[in-house]
């Protein structure tokens, strides 16, 4: 009986807890809480990352936007040199004080061109992805909310260039439309606009069973009205994200285009096409070349790689955290 008092005057009796022995122990007096463990714990670290993610792929593409603005403008100002005026730079010449990057087998300034690569590359890029938005998001919205057999054909055609490869895809349009902004822009557009169809398709047809859709239908409102008020506000969600991991995938789409010889003409800076160049002499030790452009894409790529994909784990992420709230 003693020693019954002595355990209660301390704490819960410790023969509670030997007869559970998967249990934890009782919490003494003074004792700090127990650390939280698991899911909770790893909830922040991955809003975290996300965040730093998105922050350095906009911190990236930023930078990227802001010299395409402003390599044309020094380039007029003669701050720097024209892309394509080599005549009077020796050739192959390693990077200096002169020329930062050093030049190419035709003494053109590798660092001018590279950086005028930027702007070529994002103007394809959005040219070709803002065509496929246009295209693809409103098919997809027809398609999800009427159904039918405009439905089925439309999904059809839609899978079958979805199938394809996009790099031969995109060869195949490139050969047949020739050089140029427009044409590599249309070659690219091609093979994105199944993607913007899928996804706004699945989710058209996902809100059109949504019971406001049936009010407004009760009420009246025709499809036209239904898609702009409705529908476009739910399915535009989900378009960003895919927008910035296909911009990613432009990028090295259309530099693969210009190594093969079908992307822009030869007087455009593209960092493709200046790759191509440089595989000759890269086995003589000239790495110049090479090396500068070959990164700019690089960079570029990881950029929207980071943006995309910390944009979907933050999206992804807020809902759950909300949910759980």
């Amino acid at each position: 009986m003693a020693l019954v008092g002595q355990t209660h005057s301390v704490g819960p009796s410790p023969l509670v807890w030997m007869r559970f022995p998967f249990s934890s122990p009782p919490a003494r007096q003074g004792d700090s809480p127990p650390a939280q463990t698991g899911a909770p714990l790893l909830a922040p670290v991955g809003r975290s990352l996300s965040e730093r993610m998105a922050r350095w792929g906009v911190v990236i593409v930023v930078a990227y936007a802001l010299v395409a603005v402003l390599t044309p403008l020094l380039v007029h100002l003669g701050v720097l040199g024209d892309p394509n005026a080599g005549l009077q730079n020796p050739i192959y010449a390693p990077p200096s004080l002169a020329h930062w990057c050093g030049t190419d087998r035709l003494g053109r300034d590798v660092c001018v061109r590279t950086l005028a690569g930027s702007g070529v590359a994002l103007q394809v890029v959005l040219l070709a992805l803002g065509i496929a938005l246009v295209i693809g998001v409103p098919l997809g919205m027809l398609s999800g909310y009427l159904g039918g057999w405009a439905d089925r054909l439309l999904v059809l055609l839609m899978d079958t260039l979805y199938t394809l490869p996009v790099l031969l895809l995109s060869v195949v349009l490139a050969f047949l439309l020739g050089r140029g902004v427009p044409n590599a822009a249309a070659a690219l557009c091609v093979v994105y606009i199944p993607q913007y169809f899928r996804v706004v398709r699945n989710q058209s047809a996902q809100v059109k069973a949504e019971l406001f859709i049936e009010a407004a239908q009760s009420l009246g409102a025709g499809p036209l009205w239904i898609l702009r008020r409705y529908l476009f506000r739910n399915v535009i969600t989900s378009v960003p994200v895919l927008l910035t991991l296909n911009a990613a995938d432009a990028v090295l789409v259309l530099g693969g285009l210009g190594f093969l010889g079908l992307g822009l003409p030869e007087t455009i800076p593209e960092w493709g096409g200046d790759l191509q160049q440089a595989l000759t002499a890269l086995p003589t030790g000239i790495w110049w070349t090479a090396l500068y452009p070959g990164l700019a894409m690089f960079v570029l790529v990881l950029g929207l790689s980071f943006l995309g994909e910390g944009l979907e784990r933050w999206l992804s992420g807020g809902s759950g955290g909300r949910s759980g709230a």
